[in-house]
């Protein structure tokens, strides 16, 4: 799996919101602004204002402008997937070429392939549709990622 630097950063960012939101898990806690959040991460801050637009276009996050303004979470950090913020920013998790798994069409001895990659699809999306932002600005994954995690396979 290869992720853009936009997802990274997205995901960086969302996370850096979700540490500041309130104890009780509230989405909005205190608005941060974009240049915070580019220190605190260490994103290019131009590059970080037009993926934190492509967030706040995605629902992801709320923006208020102005001397107290800035930007928070849209809803709980617990209730946004990192499949959701990645889809937000590229699209669609599993593309071959542009197009989505089920529209490929191989033939003969490959044609295997194309259960491969909708199989890759959903292993992605169990992984990413079960971690959270909040998880993640906790450090407490779900013990299913700390497993796969801790396998040395996994690291190499």
């Amino acid at each position: 799996m290869r992720l853009s630097a936009r997802v990274d950063y997205a995901l960086r960012a969302t996370a850096e919101l979700a540490a500041v939101a309130d104890d009780a898990g509230a989405a909005r806690s205190r608005p941060v602004t974009a240049e915070q959040i580019a220190r605190a991460q260490g994103i290019p801050p131009k590059f970080l204002e037009s993926i934190l637009l492509q967030l706040r276009r995605g629902g992801i996050v709320h923006a208020q402008r102005g001397p107290e303004g800035g930007y928070w979470l849209a809803r709980p950090a617990a209730e946004i997937s990192l499949a959701e913020v990645i889809r937000v920013i590229d699209g669609p998790l599993a593309h071959v070429r542009g197009q989505r798994p089920e529209q490929l069409g191989y033939q003969g001895a490959a044609q295997a392939l194309q259960d491969v990659w909708i199989a890759l699809r959903a292993s992605e999306r169990e992984i990413l549709d079960l971690v959270t932002v909040a998880d993640v600005a906790s450090g407490a994954l779900p013990e299913r990622i700390s497993e796969l995690a801790a396998d040395p396979r996994a690291w190499s």
